[in-house]
């Protein structure tokens, strides 16, 4: 498959042809690669519909909900603070945010935050969809609720709930919302169509997107099981609140979840961005080699963020081994294999893609409305092409 707008620059072909293959294999979306390379853009390919209800085809600017890949958004932006000095990874959240103290988390610091070890993973009461696309009030509670663990005990994923504390950290050092500082500080000076809190002029193309069969079934089970007593504590806390199966609108024709207009516009900082693959590659592009002009992040800063801070097993979730972390930036791992050793970003839910590798001046995008899950390998396939053509 090819399309005749897509720019495929002399040697990359190999990745354009991957993601020809896995565009024509998709019956249920669509979906887009790009990639940055020495700070310009070689690739950029799309394909697919965008929203099968409303019958419309995924172009070159269709931006998609991008699910966790916002994480790496938000470690981008707190790097940005280190560097400039306003705040440091060392520092005791408290010292910027005064009640976050409470029920022992005085020590807790923005390190402990951005490497998943504060043991706050999920509320202690469940978030109905209300108060997620409210949101102003849910870092709140996050400051008045106890730890599950201490910061030394290790990590577990905060799937949803290191949104709000890392936001709330960039509005306590800058006095504006996660989402005003982003456009601020990298989506306009990059020219990025990338937001936390879709405009309303952009939601009516953003894609709708879908989950694959098998992952609306591993999605109803696992809740299920936790509704049952099963022990699984991070689904548990998870699914059965702030993140029921319906936020990623598994319903054909529903605006629901993360579909919904309202998800889209709101902050929701630890899943909700919306960004076109084009605009994720050049942001990621921009922290290891200049682009569009920008440079978003110096060497000094990288260095102390990308030193590898959690890894291993899990405290929760039975103990499954997640990708490495450093300063919120997921790192190579067995779990997460980016380019090379020295590649940092993040994924998202049920296949998306976003890194950075400095070895080599890239920066990669991959977005789909097709959530798979387990055993999806579509992202692996398209590194594996950048790899070769390198």
């Amino acid at each position: 498959m090819r399309h005749d707008d897509w720019i495929v620059a002399p040697g990359w072909e190999p990745v354009a042809t991957v993601f020809g293959a896995l565009i024509e294999a998709d019956d249920l979306g669509g979906a887009a690669v790009a990639v940055h390379a020495d700070g310009k853009l070689v690739l950029d390919a799309w394909g697919g519909r965008a929203d099968a209800v409303r019958d419309r085809d995924w172009h070159g600017d269709t931006p998609t909900v991008v699910f966790s890949c916002t994480k790496g958004m938000l470690s981008i932006l707190v790097a940005k603070l280190v560097e400039s000095g306003a705040v440091r990874y060392e520092q005791p959240v408290s010292e910027l945010w005064p009640e976050f103290a409470a029920a022992g988390k005085g020590e807790v610091r923005i390190a402990d935050v951005l490497s998943h070890r504060a043991g706050l993973p999920a509320f202690d009461v469940p978030i109905g969809f209300e108060e997620l696309v409210g949101g102003a009030s849910l870092p709140g509670l996050l400051a008045r609720q106890a730890p599950r663990w201490r910061p030394s005990d290790g990590y577990a994923y905060h799937p949803l709930t290191f949104g709000w504390l890392v936001g709330e950290i960039v509005r306590r050092a800058t006095e504006e919302t996660i989402g005003r500082y982003f456009t601020k500080t990298l989506a306009d000076p990059l020219g990025l169509d990338a937001w936390i809190g879709a405009p309303p002029h952009v939601l009516a193309r953003v894609a709708h997107v879908k989950t694959a069969p098998s992952q609306v079934a591993a999605s109803v089970g696992l809740l299920e099981r936790a509704e049952s007593g099963d022990a699984l504590p991070l689904f548990a806390m998870t699914l059965g609140g702030a993140l029921p199966p319906s936020l990623v609108g598994s319903g054909a024709g529903a605006d629901a979840g993360l579909n919904d207009p309202r998800a889209q516009a709101a902050e929701i900082p630890g899943a909700g961005g919306i960004a076109t693959a084009r605009a994720l590659s050049a942001l990621w592009s921009s922290t290891v080699v200049g682009t569009h002009e920008v440079s978003a992040l110096g060497a000094g800063v990288l260095a102390e963020a990308l030193a590898p801070a959690s890894e291993g097993p899990q405290l929760v979730a039975g103990g499954a081994p997640y990708p490495r972390f450093g300063m919120g930036f997921q790192l190579t791992s067995d779990a997460q294999p980016y380019l090379t050793a020295r590649s940092f970003g993040h994924d998202g839910a049920g296949g998306q893609l976003a890194f950075a590798d400095p070895d080599h001046g890239v920066g990669f995008a991959y977005v789909t409305s097709t959530l798979v899950g387990s055993g999806d390998d579509r992202g692996r396939r398209l590194v594996e092409a950048v790899r070769s053509v390198l």
